[in-house]
């Protein structure tokens, strides 16, 4: 088949949170960007689908918040935890100074189709799915653009600027050669759904005990449970049987154990096999990593998504200009991984740290009862404490906003 040929000044691999935000902004601000994403649609489950404060206020920035709430979503204004017998709120999002003071709860497909038809207002956006990046062209050291397989054929774009936002098994960040180093997770997740129903809670929670550890969010209609395992474990977890992964779930949840028969098959529990990683440099001649290409995050306080958005509005903010002007410098690039690498280096330092004391602990046992940390017991000692993991959570180590213009 022939090679489709196409020309940007910038050219975004993968379609989630990170891309498409990066492709509003910058065409928004008249950069001609193309997005390729390798899937036909956004359909896919168990997704991050938490839209937190400091998104909710750039939605408020580009005067399409209201819009934005209409579509359908839950508000979460309070995270919960029980540590064996001993329930706490861990963060109060309503002491946020934010328009939003809760987390959205939306299907991430729902909150990507909405930046993409915001996005196609801009005459310079293009988004192409079902086009798989493979390969980067290089030119005297310097990425000039990538190549790619669509069904109509291969394809090639040139850009002035290629950013890989293509997630944490990113293709183009290996092709690139970058040197990324493992910080470890000690556990990968099991989701399923449960059917809710009026009588049961309401929180958003984690639930911790010797040898479990289980999340429940709230989306209205159902329960997105999460079965946290050891590293590794998700096959000895299958070769038990699903009567005995039915009946742990019944354990961990016994106001629901009368729906466990929704766990039909293997089929209905998902697979998330957790990374906690990030690359040393972020960048080369022309290629930009971003959200978890540039880091993977671990699951806990679901913040990935929140990370990812910042930073593509750090990259928009440093980059439309010398974009429009024509190829960004490595000078230019090395200044949005310094503008987004200490708050992406605490989160993840904040994260492990709950990973070894809490996480660990909890699926390791060995002990008779699991004590809360000092931290979890201060947060119910003094609630006005809980603004800080809201904080962290919902708005992040440093907030960005939207700076690059609209385009006349």
């Amino acid at each position: 088949m022939a090679t489709a040929s196409r020309a940007v000044r910038c050219c975004i691999v993968g379609g989630g949170p990170a891309g498409m935000m990066l492709g509003l902004l910058l065409a928004r601000a008249g950069v001609s960007v193309l997005v390729l994403e390798k899937h036909a649609d956004f359909l896919r489950d168990f997704r991050g689908d938490t839209i937190h404060p400091s998104t909710l206020e750039l939605m408020h920035e580009l005067g399409i918040l209201e819009e934005f709430l209409q579509l359908p979503h839950q508000q979460v204004s309070r995270l919960a935890a029980q540590f064996g017998d001993f329930p706490v709120t861990i963060a109060d999002f309503t002491r946020l100074r934010t328009h939003c003071r809760f987390i959205a709860m939306m299907p991430q497909w729902d909150f990507l189709a909405f930046l993409v038809r915001h996005a196609k207002f801009f005459p310079t956006f293009q988004l192409q799915m079902r086009a798989e990046a493979t390969e980067l062209i290089e030119e005297a050291g310097w990425v000039t653009g990538v190549r790619g397989i669509t069904p109509a054929g291969p394809l090639e774009v040139r850009a002035d600027l290629v950013v890989a936002a293509d997630g944490r098994s990113s293709v183009l960040r290996e092709r690139a050669g970058l040197a990324v180093e493992d910080l470890g997770a000690p556990m990968d997740v099991l989701w399923f759904r449960l059917s809710r129903r009026p009588p049961d809670p309401t929180a958003t929670m984690g639930r911790f005990d010797i040898g479990r550890a289980f999340v429940l969010i709230n989306r209205g209609e159902h329960w997105q449970c999460g079965y946290v395992i050891p590293k590794g474990s998700a096959e000895e977890v299958r070769r038990r049987g699903l009567e005995a992964f039915r009946a742990e779930v019944a354990r961990l949840a016994p106001w629901a154990a009368d729906r466990v028969g929704e766990i039909r098959d293997w089929e209905d529990v998902k697979l998330l096999t957790v990374k906690v990683d990030r690359l040393r440099q972020w960048y080369r001649p022309g290629l930009l990593c971003i959200g978890d290409a540039a880091h993977a995050m671990s699951p806990v306080g679901g913040v990935g998504i929140n990370l990812a958005i910042q930073d593509a509005v750090a990259a928009a903010n440093l980059l439309w200009e010398p974009l429009r002007a024509g190829r960004p410098t490595v000078a230019h690039l090395r200044r949005v991984q310094a503008r987004r690498q200490w708050p992406t280096r605490v989160t993840q330092g904040l994260q492990v740290l709950v990973q070894r004391r809490i996480i660990t602990q909890a699926l390791q046992g060995g002990q008779a009862r699991l004590t809360p940390p000092l931290a979890i017991r201060l947060l119910a000692r003094y609630p006005f404490l809980q603004r800080l993991p809201a904080r962290m959570v919902g708005v992040g180590i440093r907030a960005e906003h939207v700076r690059s213009p609209a385009a006349s």
